[in-house]
């Protein structure tokens, strides 16, 4: 029988799907929201979570109630808003848009009003807690990107509101994370009860996953980096072992030594009581801490965010005794100097002249978007594009002092192919309307398995898409790639495991799902 949206009815009537192809996945999972059961539905990028959320909310009005969609920024609250306004079939002005811009008292006058509100959540959560908005009309409450629904972040808030009031939740993500824990602590603050999880190899999903290719590029860091990085490892391991010595650090070597592991020796010595004590391993600490991360930025980035760093300690106006010996240290001048001397003779990181070669030749014409860390990377990238003939853009936050205003016109004209290359920071992983690319590039691997997918999912939604990620050997890269996909294997067994005890319990007790219960 073919597929219909009337499997739907009567919630379809108010969805324009005159345009849309009903697709098994996109029916079933709908079906099972219309339960009523607070939701989690977990779908790769590309797939059309948007249009199950028009549904559920089709499905609140309906039955008479509001609705409320949550996006965590306002740009990609404004693209609900327009998905809204085309595909729900109710009056235009029964829809709003709803950002902090707005003055409070001229807001509660719209949402009392409003059938359908698109909000980002620190607006509604402020409305709530001042009384301008009730729940109490509100059907269903949509968390887009609802992995971040931890901490204090207003999806917390907004939640515990909707349990108080019975109003259903349904969250979207493509990736929940890795960390039982943190899944955990996800389905009890959405108070999940059911979960419906696709991944691309699923026969209901498989037709409509574009083909997607892998590239992991190996590449040489070369002599120059090698030689320099040689000069700045006795001066860390010197430090390093000072603080191992006195049981301060469980490593000798801090290029076995995890970030996570690194920082925790911070918590512990300021934590210390003796104070001549913990003066003298600060001072190691410090040390360690700046040079293991310009030694890092030497060996994956490059050379211009080695010498960026560098001169960022050299121009501080209070320095403290750590980072003024570190500027005094033989072996730290003279890295310094042998990196400037190669930036004044044209070298580059070796990574740098991969992508320069992989866009005029195997990408060439193609558009493309190359993810990386640090924000001199991307300038560097920016120039080096550029000069090389490859109109390239960076795409970087407001801390850069770059407007919303100006975000939007960048990823407009990226859209409309005034140039090909979008250089970006992980800004532009999630929250905003970034068209699908060709191929994405990440500069250096992360060990971070939702952010991954998001930079994938960026490539191959409509079409076949490349992604490529570098890697420079005998570096950290090589260990980030390896934990970041032992960390999604293991974010997909979590959350199998977790729907199968799920079912299992409520077949045995049909008892809700409510916050503070032990997951099985």
């Amino acid at each position: 029988m073919a597929l219909s949206w009337d499997e739907l009815s009567p919630s379809n009537r108010l969805v324009n799907t005159q345009s849309v192809e009903p697709r098994a996945y996109q029916i079933n999972i709908t079906k099972s929201v219309f339960t009523g059961k607070n939701t989690l539905v977990i779908l790769p990028t590309g797939l059309g979570k948007t249009l199950i959320a028009v549904f559920a909310i089709a499905n609140a009005l309906s039955n008479g109630k509001k609705a409320i969609l949550l996006a965590p920024t306002k740009p990609l609250s404004e693209q609900h808003y327009n998905s809204l306004q085309k595909l729900l079939n109710i009056e235009s002005e029964r829809i709003l848009l709803l950002t902090g811009s707005m003055a409070g008292s001229k807001r509660a006058e719209l949402e009392s009003e409003a059938k359908v509100i698109s909000a980002t959540p620190q607006t509604i959560a402020n409305d709530l807690k001042n009384a301008r908005l009730s729940l109490d009309e509100v059907g269903v409450v949509v968390f887009d990107e609802c992995h971040r629904a931890s901490g204090r972040y207003a999806y917390t808030y907004i939640a515990d509101e909707c349990k108080l009031k019975g109003v259903q939740l349904v969250g979207l993500t493509a990736s929940p994370g890795g960390d039982k824990k943190k899944i955990d602590a996800l389905i009890s603050t959405l108070a999940i009860n059911n979960i419906e999880i696709r991944i691309s190899s699923d026969l209901d999903v498989e037709p409509y996953v574009m083909d997607k290719s892998l590239h992991v590029l190996y590449v040489e860091k070369g002599k120059l980096i090698d030689s320099t990085l040689a000069i700045l490892k006795p001066v860390i391991d010197e430090h390093l072992s000072n603080l191992y010595k006195y049981g301060l650090s469980p490593f000798k070597n801090f290029e076995n030594m995890p970030k996570g592991r690194f920082l925790q020796i911070g918590d512990n010595i300021s934590k210390l009581q003796a104070q001549n004590y913990k003066y003298m391993a600060m001072f190691n600490y410090v040390y360690v801490l700046n040079l293991v991360h310009a030694y890092d930025l030497l060996s994956t980035e490059g050379l211009h965010p080695f010498a960026t760093y560098m001169h960022t300690l050299e121009t501080r106006e209070k320095k403290s005794r750590a980072v003024n010996s570190i500027l005094s240290n033989k072996s730290v001048v003279s890295a310094i100097k042998t990196v400037r001397d190669a930036i004044e003779r044209g070298e580059e990181h070796p990574k740098m002249i991969t992508i320069i070669n992989l866009l005029k030749k195997e990408l060439n014409g193609k558009s493309v978007i190359i993810f990386a860390q640090y924000r001199s990377t991307i300038k560097r990238l920016e120039e080096l594009l550029n000069l090389n003939g490859i109109e390239a853009r960076a795409f970087v936050g407001k801390k850069d002092g770059v407007t919303q205003y100006q975000q939007q016109e960048t990823i407009q004209q990226f859209r409309d192919n005034k140039f090909r290359v979008l250089v970006a920071t992980s800004i532009g992983e999630e929250g905003l309307d970034i068209p699908s690319v060709d191929a994405v590039i990440f500069y250096e691997s992360i060990p971070n398995e939702i952010r991954n997918i998001q930079r994938r999912g960026r490539a191959g939604r409509m079409k076949y898409g490349e992604v490529f990620i570098l890697v420079a050997l005998r570096t950290k890269d090589e260990t980030y790639l390896m934990i970041s996909r032992l960390r999604e294997k293991r974010m997909r067994d979590l959350i199998m495991k977790i729907k199968s005890d799920m079912s299992r319990h409520a077949i045995q007790s049909h008892a809700p799902y409510e916050r503070g219960q032990k997951t099985l």
